[in-house]
């Protein structure tokens, strides 16, 4: 097939592009912004747009399909010129749906650590030598791409509950309709296309009720609204809860019929996470057991509570923690872990939610598990945004914390690390974004 991209260069179109483009489609793509790694993964599979930008001349009747990207605009000119003339067009999750109906799809949905369930899956599946596909929203240890279609019978798919195209304005995960389904919890975000938690609880709400009458939801039990919406569905439900564990010389062992795994991860929410994992894949005929041991290897995934490796003792982590249910489960985990040690917590506001003024509120007591908590607030990154910079008395009021430090520039944050320095201490770094391109590493070593 001839298949045209329209926005290129997001985290895992560009990964789909150069996944087709092996299988031996003919594959070309067009954006108006491309950023590392994209761009140099693009030029590396030799798709890499000749010029940026957005081209009519692109689109013409020999295209077999496109698919487009959420970065476009829905008056894009290569999309207008598809549809004047009756090209297929696609959003990315209803393509993968194509391409997998005759799978069996594992479909791991909720608020917070969907990637990392779903990697967890993922790991298991690839240690008990499982043949299956996949998509991912981050790059994993042993997987050269966020996405694998070939011809195997599974499939294992990160569900988000984010828009699927300027012209589909519905959850990605309403597309996949999986056998299996996971959903780790609800806690409100993206406010910019859920401006109420009664919209953003719906589309799971929804989720729930389109699954077929032999298909298994697996839900995490102390999540009150999860208890509500799952009332007089017709699928299969299972719950979990936090399981048994103790930690033991800052490691932590999963406890499971008197037997004791070793994990490589620590924190309650990993494990709750693991939980759900384990039963997805007993529902595929994997032991419980033999899904413990197979995890003992699993490092996790980037930027979700990721050590970064120094030189020397100093500990630290990257999390892509942003929520606040993630913040405070994150902070929580952490502090449990390493309990003699002091915990320095930066948390950046940079999405949309977290930069938005009544959205705030919600952060209430996300970060009082810290010993030291520290917000980082790039203007540039408001500016991009065209919202109004937040007052330090604003995000004060909203967290309602004694002490919390405020930074809005990458030497004010180094400035407040350097004071507060404590070489018995944990540093926690949570973002979704790059704090202004701060080379940690650098830092922390210096």
């Amino acid at each position: 097939m001839k298949i045209h991209f329209i926005a290129i260069g997001g985290a895992i179109m560009h990964n789909l592009a150069i996944c087709l483009q092996n299988l031996g489609h003919n594959v070309t793509g067009s954006d108006d912004i491309i950023f590392d790694p994209a761009k140099s993964n693009l030029e590396k599979a030799g798709i890499l747009p000749k010029e940026i930008g957005f081209f009519e001349d692109n689109i013409h009747s020999n295209i077999d399909a496109i698919i487009l990207g959420m970065h476009a605009k829905k008056d894009n000119i290569e999309l207008k010129k598809a549809q004047e003339l009756g090209l297929t067009v696609y959003s990315f999750p209803e393509f993968i749906y194509k391409e997998s109906v005759n799978k069996t799809r594992i479909v791991v949905g909720g608020s917070h650590g969907k990637t990392t369930t779903t990697a967890m899956i993922m790991h298991v599946m690839k240690q008990l030598n499982y043949h299956f596909d996949y998509l991912v929203g981050s790059s994993l240890q042993g997987f050269p791409l966020s996405v694998q279609l070939t011809d195997a019978p599974y499939i294992v798919l990160e569900g988000d509950e984010y828009l699927s195209s300027p012209i589909e304005l519905t959850s990605k995960f309403h597309y996949y309709h999986p056998q299996i389904a996971i959903l780790t919890g609800i806690a409100w975000d993206h406010v910019n296309v859920f401006p109420t938690w009664e919209s953003y609880v719906k589309t799971f709400d929804d989720f729930l009720g389109n699954l077929a009458t032999d298909s298994k939801a697996i839900l995490f039990q102390k999540d009150a609204t999860l208890q509500q919406i799952s009332q007089n569905k017709h699928c299969e439900i299972l719950w979990y809860e936090t399981p048994a564990y103790v930690i033991e010389d800052e490691k932590t062992y999963y406890l499971l019929e008197g037997q004791k795994y070793p994990l490589a991860i620590f924190g309650k929410h990993n494990l709750e996470n693991m939980t759900a994992a384990m039963l997805a894949c007993e529902a595929i005929g994997i032991e419980k057991q033999d899904f413990l041991k197979a995890m003992g290897s699993f490092q996790g995934t980037a930027r979700r509570l990721e050590k970064i490796i120094l030189n020397n003792d100093i500990i630290v982590f990257k999390d892509f923690a942003h929520s606040p249910s993630k913040l405070t489960a994150t902070l929580q985990s952490v502090k449990e872990q390493f309990a003699t040690k002091k915990i320095l917590a930066c948390m950046e506001l940079h999405t949309f939610s977290s930069t938005d003024p009544q959205f705030l509120e919600e952060y209430k007591g996300s970060m009082l598990s810290a010993d030291l908590a520290i917000i980082y607030m790039s203007d540039k990154a408001f500016e991009i945004k065209g919202k109004t910079a937040i007052s330090n008395e604003t995000i004060i009021k909203a967290f309602q914390q004694d002490k919390i430090l405020i930074a809005r520039k990458p030497a004010e944050l180094l400035a407040i690390l350097t004071k507060e320095w404590h070489e018995d201490a944990v540093y926690l770094l949570m973002s979704s974004g790059n704090y202004d391109g701060i080379d940690w590493k650098q830092f922390f070593e210096k």
